[in-house]
């Protein structure tokens, strides 16, 4: 049974099909083609956290992209990545905010009985189910460094 993340963009699949949207869809069929991907090689069918695995993947290699055609000057290019960016964007679940996003690793943190950079592995353990897709993992990784560390 499909999830409903993945039955929307394939929705929006078919709508961008019918009112014959080359970009999104162009952008929409990379991202089926990329959960397809990794359904046929895990043999499973993944459900809406694998598909936002999936996205989260391909927005990092995106925002990477952009950066490398800016630096590079090729605009035309980064306009292109800009506009694959959003699209996927618009899957994702709403950002955490800043405030609640350190009161939940400040929760985890004590809930874990954490209190040096041994304990990262079990931190992130909990946190990860709990901000995928709504924060930066990079971010909320180097964010509990700080506070195991310090």
């Amino acid at each position: 049974m499909a999830t409903q993340l993945k039955n929307r963009i394939l929705e929006d699949v078919t709508a961008a099909m019918r009112a014959r949207d080359k970009p999104r869809l162009g952008t929409l069929r990379l991202v089926t083609a990329a959960i397809k991907q990794l359904e046929v090689d895990s043999r499973v069918e993944l459900d809406d956290p694998g598909v936002l695995t999936v996205l989260e993947k391909m927005l990092k290699q995106r925002r990477d992209s952009l950066q490398q055609y800016s630096d590079a000057g090729r605009q035309d290019l980064a306009d292109q990545e800009s506009y694959e960016i959003a699209v996927i964007e618009a899957y994702m679940p709403e950002a955490l905010p800043t405030e609640e996003l350190d009161a939940l690793i400040d929760a985890t943190i004590a809930e874990t009985g954490a209190s040096s950079m041994r304990d990262m592995g079990k931190v992130m353990g909990l946190l990860k189910p709990q901000v995928q897709g709504r924060a930066d993992l990079g971010a909320v990784s180097s964010t509990v460094k700080q506070k195991l560390a310090g």
